[in-house]
């Protein structure tokens, strides 16, 4: 059995809210963020967190971005 991947009109308004917002960003809502709309409630902890991380520090949230790919690909992680 697989969580399906939820859009902005499978959602409440508030939820929809948070998606669209990083479509407008990033021109796609990373599927691990449709999977948690299914929790609103988790969803928006996840993105404070989310957000944290990539926006603070020192290091350009690229650089984040690169280095999330290069893990993925050591790991031979699909996602």
């Amino acid at each position: 059995m697989r969580i399906t991947r939820l859009d902005s009109s499978q959602v409440d308004a508030a939820t929809a809210e948070v998606l669209d917002t990083y479509q407008k960003e990033r021109g796609n809502v990373p599927n691990m963020f449709r999977t948690v709309a299914h929790r609103p409630e988790i969803l928006r902890t996840m993105i404070a967190h989310f957000r944290a991380i990539m926006s603070t520090g020192t290091i350009s949230p690229k650089l984040k971005e690169l280095v999330i790919v290069r893990t993925s690909q050591i790991n031979r992680c699909d996602y």
